[in-house]
């Protein structure tokens, strides 16, 4: 059986049709659900980028494989399991139409082709999904007959937003400049390396741009666009035949925060829109379902290994999702997943089916709450931090997580939080701007 996995940089489960989204972002990608397992509540253990990544190659949490942050100074051990390695050695033709390597950590581990076409970019993340196909596409016809495995990453819905023109007004109306809008408020203040957000990542898009909700449509059309070629892929694989005989993923690292929590248009905050991600997975004579309880990134690598019929080596802390895929089994695959960033905030979360409780280390460049508290069932965007009103909650909560992490740090010989250890790797280099209130 081949297996091709497509990850789409920055892509919320939230802004998908077959996530309940109502815009039509991805037609194409409703489709293939529709044909495949959708994993309802898939959470990422570690953001942004390398941490997710790493977490998703090695199946293990990141206090285990050390890589907690983007561009940080850990490299991936070379003791750790590696998905793409075990199915090279098992003999398959292994290749990555990826950029990751680009920054020192061997992400090309396991790999036979590396193929990174965004370095014809002046900015890699700029690179669409044309760009990509145009060696995802050669490589699936010339490559058909042999066992292969294929990750195929995907930037367009990364900032900054520029899709092609046709796209920009699929989604919005109205005028972006009109200074009556004032949803971007606090937006100018954010500065990222010394420039503010708007020179960062809108320089290109003219006039003074006032209503966040017109930026968060030009993510939806980038979304669209992305769409777009996840639909010529899956229409090849039909064209030649190989839909039959290759389980197919469709996933991401890690999603983005548009404008709330004071956080325009990037994925920084340990809040369910950077969190929930999507996990659809199709497999060949596989009926469609819903698997509606919590999984987490480290359960990608067991999953996909025993679909291909290889162990699951123990040094995987992740769980296989097959007897859920298979309608085996219905109970919920975890009661609650730990996330971790350390790139512009230092930070551990701990989701359960009800509640996020969230705690800071040290205080971060947009001064949020050092401990935060969020009720899913009656706030699910978690707008309004109740840590301060729930106290019995959120120590139990506080406790659950720092047992977790004590646990880790014992199993893994570690002497201190692997957080405090590394520290910040982007957000040490500039500070808080203004403080925000708790809700």
């Amino acid at each position: 059986m081949n297996l091709l996995v497509i990850v789409i940089d920055t892509l919320r489960a939230d802004h998908m049709g077959c996530y309940g989204y109502e815009r039509q972002t991805t037609p194409h990608m409703d489709a293939f659900a529709r044909q495949a397992v959708v994993f309802d509540q898939h959470i990422a253990a570690a953001i942004p980028t390398h941490p997710s990544f790493t977490t998703f190659h090695t199946g293990q949490f990141s206090i285990t494989h050390g890589v907690v942050a983007h561009a940080g100074t850990h490299d991936i051990p070379r003791e750790a399991p590696w998905m793409p390695s075990i199915l090279h050695a098992s003999g398959y033709t292994t290749c990555a139409v990826d950029n990751l390597s680009q920054w020192r950590l061997d992400f090309h581990r396991g790999f036979e082709f590396y193929i990174d076409p965004t370095k014809r970019q002046p900015l890699s993340i700029n690179a669409d999904n044309r760009t990509i196909n145009r060696r995802v596409l050669p490589f699936l016809e010339q490559h058909r007959d042999e066992k292969f495995f294929m990750l195929a990453h995907y930037w367009d819905p990364h900032t900054p937003y520029l899709p092609p023109r046709a796209y920009r007004t699929l989604f919005y109306k109205g005028d972006p400049c009109d200074p009556a809008h004032d949803s971007l408020q606090g937006m100018e203040d954010r500065h990222v390396l010394g420039k503010t957000w708007r020179e960062t990542w809108f320089p290109k898009l003219g006039g003074h741009i006032t209503d966040a909700h017109y930026i968060e449509s030009l993510y939806d059309a980038e979304v669209r666009y992305c769409d777009e070629g996840i639909g010529t892929v899956l229409a090849r694989l039909d064209a030649l035949g190989l839909s039959e005989n290759t389980i197919v993923v469709i996933t991401s690292d890690h999603g983005e925060l548009m404008f709330r929590h004071g956080i325009f248009f990037d994925h920084h905050g340990l809040y369910d829109g950077n969190l929930h991600i999507p996990l659809l997975i199709r497999v060949p004579g596989q009926e469609h379902r819903h698997v509606k309880g919590m999984t987490a990134t480290p359960d990608t690598a067991p999953t996909l290994l025993e679909l291909c019929g290889l162990p699951r080596p123990e040094a995987m802390e992740g769980q296989s999702l097959v007897p859920w895929l298979r309608g085996e089994r219905d109970d919920a695959p975890r009661e609650f997943v730990v996330s971790q960033e350390c790139t512009w905030q230092m930070k551990w979360s701990l989701r359960t089916q009800k509640h996020k409780f969230i705690l800071a280390r040290q205080p971060d460049v947009y001064a949020t709450p050092m401990r935060e508290l969020y009720d899913h069932d009656t706030d699910p965007q978690e707008l309004h931090n109740i840590a301060e009103s729930n106290p019995e909650t959120t120590n139990r909560l506080e406790h659950q997580l720092e047992n977790w992490i004590d646990q880790g740090m014992k199993k893994n010989a570690l002497k201190q939080d692997p957080l405090v250890e590394h520290g910040l790797s982007l957000g040490k280099k500039t500070t808080p701007t203004h403080s925000q209130s708790a809700d």
